[in-house]
């Protein structure tokens, strides 16, 4: 496969992002809550004068963990809008040594939902994360929401 990878850590769990998906690795400083929005979406955060949603990627995985996020995000765009993906850690940009496989058992439903696979790379197997559904959270939040009732920053 030979692609780059962003390599971050979620809930204790290695993932990781294409590198050409994301446009920054960044500190988040502080977040405004939004209103009214689900509980994967942390706020908003500010960029170079750009704003962008912050999605906890534990929340949105509807993971219950107990210690607080990272204060370190990929920097995603999708359909236009910026996105900040919160991780417990960003460790490195690695090479995959093979094509997305399954997702082996022992991950759950939950990440099933977000992958595109497993990759193999030096650093050992990761899980793939399609940006896109880890924006989209928990299917909780679908069911719940009415048409034209979508909070800011997430799109159904």
């Amino acid at each position: 496969m030979n692609e780059l990878l962003v390599m971050a850590r979620i809930a204790g769990k290695r993932a990781a992002f294409r590198a050409v998906e994301v446009q920054s690795v960044i500190e988040i400083e502080g977040i405004s809550p939004i209103p009214r929005a689900p509980d994967f979406i942390t706020g908003l955060t500010a960029m170079r004068s750009r704003s962008l949603t912050v999605v906890d990627c534990r929340k949105s995985l509807g993971l219950s963990v107990e210690t607080a996020p990272g204060v370190r995000a990929a920097v995603v765009e999708v359909e236009g809008h910026l996105y900040a993906l919160q991780v417990d850690q960003v460790e490195d940009v690695a090479e995959a040594r093979s094509d997305p496989e399954p997702v082996s058992g022992g991950f759950g439903d939950a990440w099933q939902r977000v992958s595109l696979g497993m990759v193999e790379t030096d650093a050992g197997p990761a899980v793939l994360i399609d940006v896109g559904r880890m924006i989209a959270g928990p299917p909780a939040i679908h069911s719940a929401r009415k048409p034209g009732n979508e909070p800011i920053g997430v799109s159904a």
